[in-house]
């Protein structure tokens, strides 16, 4: 695990790209809530990566992903796609926790802390939140493929399970880095 740990951010950050890159070519399949917050997971995950583990990067990340999560949930209720753009809301919010407990540690990221600014190795309240929110997601990631009729067929439907499959795998190193 310890050759995992400082690829971590590189790997969540491929791993938001990934999804990026699907729901944007998934086009008008996504409502503009779940592409903002894919879009805004993606930039934050890439600037997570590039910034190390500045306290205050961390802070400003927080504030970015869980204002993107509220408005990836905005007007989607009731429709096919509230369920998604859920899904997609509550990565942001894992991602906005995470960056938050960061942010609160003070610690530079891959200084023999961890990525997260070593807070602590599942340790704390905030890291159970994030375990929790991990395991719900990659749950309902494969849950959801068996017993949810799907709205989409062919290239976008394919483009959906690989953009819902990226953002599962980041969530799951996040953890693993936690």
């Amino acid at each position: 695990m310890d050759d995992l740990v400082p690829a971590a951010p590189w790997l969540m950050a491929a791993a938001a790209v990934v999804a990026a890159g699907a729901t944007l070519a998934a086009r008008r399949a996504v409502p503009w809530q779940g592409r903002q917050t894919v879009l805004v997971i993606a930039a934050a995950m890439l600037v997570t990566a590039i910034a190390g583990g500045i306290p205050l990067v961390g802070l400003g990340l927080g504030v970015v992903l869980l204002l993107s999560a509220m408005l990836g949930t905005m007007g989607v209720r009731g429709t096919r796609d509230a369920a998604d753009c859920f899904r997609r809301a509550l990565v942001a919010l894992l991602l906005a926790v995470c960056s938050f407990e960061s942010a609160s540690t003070g610690a530079v990221a891959g200084a023999e802390a961890g990525v997260h600014g070593g807070h602590g190795g599942l340790s704390g309240l905030l890291t159970i939140v994030i375990v929790a929110g991990v395991i719900g997601v990659v749950l309902w990631t494969v849950v959801s493929a068996w017993f949810v009729e799907p709205v989409h067929h062919g290239r976008t439907a394919r483009l959906l399970t690989a953009e819902s499959w990226a953002l599962a795998a980041g969530a799951a190193v996040m953890c693993l880095a936690t």
